[in-house]
This record gives structure tokens, C-alpha cells and sequence, in this order.
């Protein structure tokens, strides 16, 4: 007959192997940020300059799929909850997309 201390390393395997674990782990921790975030504090104003950065930093994080990571970044900086639109930002940039940059 199994222990628990070797049925929850099985379950810790297991959840680890399938991406959960982590998964759980970010949840966890998201909440835990919006459960401490002082809403009544208001944010700093972005700059123009921020918002850029913050919105490539964000799509970097959807595309690697951290979207927990991405809810809190947004959360904290204050970014704007729907996303800038991608075009938009290649024109604030100055960025030409080839066929493959679109697909990243």
C-alpha cells in the first residue's frame, strides 16, 4: 500500500508533466496580488513611451501564453484592458512585418 508522502509525490510528478502545476502556481499567485492591490491608490499616468513598452511586453507574454503574468502586468501598470492593436504599434515603432513576423 502506497504512503501519502508517495502518493503526493506522484501527484506533484503528475501535475508537474502536464504544465498544471505551474499553472496552479501562477493563478495562485495573481490572486493573491489582486487580493493585496490597494485599488484606492490611484496609478501613475503612463507615458506615451510606457504604454508602448508595456504593450510589447504584454503581447510577449500572450504569445508565450503567461497569461497570468500578462492579467498582473496589466493589473499593476495600469494598462488599458483591451490590448493596443498590433498595427498600431508596428506605426508607433517604426517596425516593417514581413510575412513572417505577422506569424509571431
Amino acid at each position: 500500500m502506497a504512503t501519502v508522502a508517495e502518493l503526493r509525490a506522484v501527484l506533484k510528478d503528475t501535475l508537474e508533466k502536464r504544465g498544471a502545476l505551474a499553472e496552479i502556481k501562477a493563478r495562485i499567485r495573481a490572486e493573491v496580488f489582486n487580493a493585496l492591490d490597494d485599488q484606492s491608490e490611484p496609478r501613475p499616468t503612463l507615458s506615451h513611451e510606457n504604454l508602448l513598452i508595456n504593450e510589447l511586453i504584454r503581447e510577449y507574454l500572450e504569445y508565450n501564453r503567461y497569461k497570468y503574468t500578462a492579467s498582473v502586468l496589466a493589473a499593476e501598470s495600469g494598462q488599458p484592458a483591451v490590448p493596443l492593436d498590433r498595427q498600431f504599434l508596428a506605426k508607433e515603432l517604426n517596425v516593417v512585418e514581413d510575412t513572417s513576423g505577422k506569424a509571431v
